[in-house]
């Protein structure tokens, strides 16, 4: 059930993911000059489909939360965003699933993901200039669960 339920949320996460990279120069609190806060990534309808969490974590780490509706999940990675793989986990266990994140600079990052030590996916994250908007561009491998390409996605600060 867990590998299941993590290749569907797995595109999700990946998209956000990216953003935590840019936590390494960022202040402990929300601001216009930060990723720091809360993010949604808006769904057909207009409803919220996940709400991402980014929180300082310490000099040069980054914390993500993700909130997911349905099915009820809560993802967490904590990264040193400096290229090393860190656990992605679901419910506060291990999911199997690991995010390889590196920050490129203050509005930009990547990140490589990995199921199983088996590499799937490869996002590239870009803030907007004021941190209100991030764009992510995703490349999924059709072994991953996900159907093969690439894809963007549109996160907004709340």
């Amino acid at each position: 059930m867990m590998v299941a339920v993590t290749r569907f949320v797995r595109g999700w996460v990946l998209a956000g993911i990216v953003g935590a990279v840019l936590l390494a120069s960022a202040p402990s609190a929300a601001a216009a000059d930060s990723p720091v806060g809360t993010w949604v990534k808006k769904a057909e309808g207009g409803k919220p489909a996940m709400t991402m969490k980014i929180d300082h974590w310490g000099a040069g780490k980054g914390m993500l939360t993700y909130f997911i509706k349905d099915p009820p999940i809560i993802l967490t990675v904590i990264s040193a965003l400096d290229g090393n793989e860190a656990p992605v986990l679901m419910n506060g266990k291990p999911s199997g699933e690991t995010m390889a994140i590196t920050l490129v600079d203050k509005f930009r990052s990547s990140t490589v993901l990995k199921m199983d030590g088996k590499p799937f996916g490869t996002s590239k994250g870009t803030f907007s200039p004021d941190f209100n908007t991030l764009t992510v561009e995703n490349e999924f491998s059709s072994a991953a669960g996900n159907a093969a390409g690439k894809s963007t996605e549109h996160w907004v600060r709340k």
